[in-house]
């Protein structure tokens, strides 16, 4: 939920307004993406990359402030679009995420005669009898529903145990709008499985589904009040953080009523500081509860943006600190499956004892790293960033040379590029959980060091599973034994091959260069001969229209050549 900035109606979209809506949605991704293909993709290609690189920035901002115009006049999933994107601090470009951090603030209310009407179809009375009162002017509004303020009558409130409650009513029609969006989006999602730089990364039509899955839970208000039940339930003897009771008599499908626990807002750091509490050290206990849902509950909250979490001040003075986490909002919730939970365990504590071939070996695990892919130059290159980067803060990174991050790119960005990584479908709600978690820590503390929750973590972590130990030396055991059997074949084997004269040695690494500096050359070769005759056209034209015209003709033969070479790969 957010913020609100001015009233508009949002009227029930009719056959008409989902067509009109469908075809802007994928009007824009058609020229954007064309736009991308014609600098990022030919350009270079044809030796013009400069142009590509000079127009970069400016061609980022420009789709962002394109994009957030869309957003803001179409709202629905386009919202949720714009959000996930300015999370994706990880990734995106500063021109990208800067434009579109704020528009989680722009959405319009819907007027209340509508909100009134849709929650008094849904909960089967007119609000008057449902409700003690009920604030008509929403306190936070979103793309998919917004908020009211209410009292509950005087025998719920007995009964519950509840008095003030949040009222979240749906947006009038956006199940209509959210079937034309996933429908655009799947389009989308189908042209970019055809882009090989794209597909080779990411199952993007798998990643759309999921997207859907997550959106269609969210517009199902009787799940989400399950999720914050289920939450609770996970925290229930934890003494960092609380979550609303949901009125189960007062909620329904689209109309979702909670214990108002509205307090100071997490990024407030005026507020916290005049309420005693100091910012920093609640950065490093929301980190440590981000975590546990990650890697321990694998039950995550997966927007975790500022306006989703409270600090609450409590009054027992026998509680370990005077405040606690309160999580509203529970619409888009993640699971870790138990294999990528342990996958992620152990990339964390490879993080932290900068184990640059354990983190390699978690990364292939969780299933970012395809098990064929080629891996001794990528820890030689992760070793290397944790020997130089290792445990330094946002603020410590910003204070670096540019020019060392320079050298590093220069010298493992061809390498990285290379290698078969791809997206697995369960990891679009954890990149976003663990994006916002660490701007919301950021914004809290600006030297804020990851590494100073991650590695105490780490440990507990380590310890958790020291009871495992004897099961571990095992199995290594046995490993080791099958190894000592198997030894005296393959030494045969290899013996074999060097007198047969059939041993290969390959260097991965230098065949790529090799096979790069080969495509280069052609392609140089190929650019002079189009470069040679599409002159010799011009000129010769002048005095001879048909042979000029015959050469200007012919120099479209080495273009395409060089285009060819250019895109294939070794």
């Amino acid at each position: 939920m957010t913020s609100v900035r001015r009233d508009r109606a949002d009227p029930v979209p009719g056959a008409g307004d989902t067509r009109v809506r469908y075809r802007r949605i994928l009007r824009f991704a058609a020229w954007h993406l064309a736009v991308t293909w014609w600098f990022e993709l030919l350009l270079p290609r044809v030796g013009l990359g400069r142009i590509a690189d000079r127009t970069r920035a400016k061609r980022m901002r420009s789709f962002a402030q394109h994009f957030h115009a869309l957003a803001v006049d179409l709202g629905g999933l386009m919202i949720k679009v714009g959000q996930f994107l300015s999370s994706r601090l990880d990734v995106l470009p500063p021109e990208i995420t800067r434009e579109l951090e704020g528009l989680q603030d722009e959405v319009p209310p819907v007027p209340f005669p509508a909100i009134r009407a849709l929650a008094e179809a849904e909960l089967g009375a007119p609000l008057d009898q449902v409700f003690a009162s009920v604030e008509e002017t929403p306190i936070a509004a979103a793309s998919l529903g917004q908020a009211h303020r209410a009292q509950l009558l005087h025998t719920d409130a007995a009964d519950t145990g509840l008095d003030n409650v949040i009222v979240k009513v749906q947006r009038p029609g956006i199940h209509a709008i959210v079937d034309v969006d996933l429908a655009a989006l799947r389009k989308v999602g189908g042209w970019l499985s055809h882009v090989r730089l794209v597909s080779d990364r990411a199952d993007v039509p798998a990643l759309v589904e999921e997207f859907a899955q997550t959106s269609l839970e969210e517009i199902d208000y009787l799940h989400e009040a399950a999720n914050a039940e289920r939450f609770a339930a996970d925290f229930a003897d934890d003494d960092r953080m609380t979550v609303p009771d949901v009125a189960w008599e007062r909620t329904s499908r689209r109309v979702l009523t909670l214990e108002d626990v509205t307090a100071i807002k997490i990024t407030d750091s005026e507020a916290l500081l005049a309420a005693g509490i100091d910012p920093a050290q609640v950065a490093t206990v929301f980190a440590s509860v981000m975590f546990d849902q990650l890697f321990t509950n694998g039950f995550f909250h997966a927007d975790p943006h500022p306006g989703n979490i409270f600090v609450t001040p409590v009054t027992d003075s026998s509680a370990e600190r005077p405040w606690k986490l309160t999580f509203i909002d529970f619409g888009m919730m993640g699971e870790v499956p138990p294999t990528t939970r342990n996958g992620l365990r152990k990339l964390l504590i490879a993080a932290a004892s900068r184990d640059g071939k354990g983190l390699v070996s978690a990364i292939s695990d969780v299933g970012v790293l395809v098990p064929s892919a080629e891996t001794a130059e990528l820890e030689r290159a992760m070793t290397h960033l944790f020997a130089r980067f290792g445990g330094m803060g946002f603020a410590e990174l910003r204070e670096v040379d540019p020019r060392e991050f320079r050298d590093f790119a220069a010298e493992f960005g061809d390498l990285v590029r290379s290698l078969p990584f791809q997206l697995p479908e369960n990891f679009l709600l954890i990149i976003r959980a663990m994006s916002l978690t660490s701007g919301v820590c950021s914004s809290l503390n600006a030297r804020f060091n990851l590494w100073d929750s991650v590695e105490p973590y780490a440990g507990q972590l380590l310890r958790d599973e020291r009871g495992n130990i004897v099961q571990d030396v095992a199995q290594q055991a046995l490993d080791a034994a099958g190894v000592a059997l198997r030894l005296p074949k393959r030494l045969d084997g290899l013996v074999t091959r060097i007198e047969d004269g059939s041993l290969a040695v390959t260097n991965p690494r230098l065949e790529r260069q090799i096979a790069r500096l080969n495509r280069t050359a052609k392609r140089s070769a190929s650019a002079l001969i189009f470069g040679a005759l599409l002159i010799a056209g011009s000129v010769v034209r002048a005095d001879d229209t048909v042979l000029g015209t015959v050469l200007m003709i012919a120099s479209g033969v080495p273009l395409l050549h060089g285009l060819w070479v250019g895109r294939r790969r070794p």
